[in-house]
């Protein structure tokens, strides 16, 4: 018998949770305000805010819902809260597991490997509004009223604007340009494949021993920004490119006029510092291994290439 999985959000993470799930025969209602998503014969399109009280009717029957909501940064303290509230008390009521997608902000900078054991001691805004979703959600399991799990990943290698080495900078390395990068182009940084996200999540909805606590994503060895332009120019056959930084005084200034760049310099630790995410616990107690990173960087490329006609 087939589960029914409700995936809220159809981002890079919801999008690949929704066809993995659907590929192995569960059935998924995918919600997003615009009622879109992948397209599967057991995907079901919902139109509807995640913040809206419907949202318990609409995960009626469902063994699990997964927060994979997204926001512009500009919006994370305004929207952020009620939408988690929303999706938490459908949990609630339906007795529904809830996955939680969340990253490493809310830990704030760190000079270590990031494992998840380490305080939610973020200062910044975006930092403490996930420390504070995931603790709302922690409660609920605490008490009995839910049963809760966070995955946590860091930034993702995929393609889209999302990606800090998606839309910026593949077509321009495979047209033979420079690329520019958030400095620093030379520290360590994870970077974490949304198919790996899908992945631990599937896991942690069914296995009890997951719920009551977070996970990272696995996730390959860390690398440069630059390492990874290097990597992505031999993956795809090119001679290396030129890699530089953005000035730091075109982004303040920039931060003036645009609320996303403004918004940016709040976790501009995250490059100008070695940002590396430990993700053994989940490798050791599910046995998963990420994606080899040979075949991050071939995907990545091809989502760029021209199709033939």
């Amino acid at each position: 018998m087939s589960a029914v999985h409700v995936v809220v959000g159809a981002g890079p993470v919801g999008a690949a949770l929704a066809r993995l799930l659907a590929e192995r025969g569960d059935d998924v209602r995918v919600v997003t305000r615009s009622g879109s998503g992948p397209q599967h014969e057991r995907i079901t399109h919902v139109a509807a805010d995640a913040a809206t009280p419907r949202l318990t009717d609409i995960a009626a029957g469902a063994t699990v819902i997964h927060s994979c909501v997204g926001l512009p940064y500009q919006r994370w303290a305004s929207d952020w809260p009620s939408m988690a509230a929303s999706i938490l008390a459908a949990a609630e009521r339906t007795g529904a597991v809830l996955t939680i997608v969340s990253n490493l902000y809310g830990y704030g900078p760190v000079d270590v490997p990031m494992t998840e054991d380490l305080p939610l001691a973020a200062t910044g805004t975006k930092g403490r509004v996930r420390a504070h979703v995931w603790q709302e959600a922690l409660a609920a399991h605490r008490d009995g009223r839910a049963r809760v799990v966070e995955v946590r990943g860091s930034d993702y290698l995929c393609p889209g604007p999302g990606s800090q080495l998606g839309d910026r900078v593949v077509p321009r390395l495979l047209a033979g340009r420079r690329v520019a990068v958030l400095r620093s182009a030379d520290t360590p940084h994870t970077w974490t494949s949304p198919d790996d996200v899908a992945r631990l999540l599937v896991v942690v909805a069914s296995d009890e021993r997951a719920w009551g606590r977070a996970w990272h994503v696995p996730s390959n060895a860390p690398r440069t920004q630059r390492e990874v332009v290097a990597d992505l120019c031999r993956a795809a056959g090119v001679p290396p490119v030129a890699v530089v930084e953005h000035p730091a005084l075109l982004i303040r200034a920039l931060g003036l006029v645009n609320p996303l760049v403004r918004e940016v310099r709040e976790v501009a630790y995250q490059v100008e510092r070695p940002f590396v995410l430990d993700s053994s616990a989940a490798t050791s107690t599910f046995g998963l291994e990420p994606t080899p990173w040979a075949d991050m960087l071939a995907a990545q490329v091809a989502a760029y290439r021209p199709t033939a006609p």
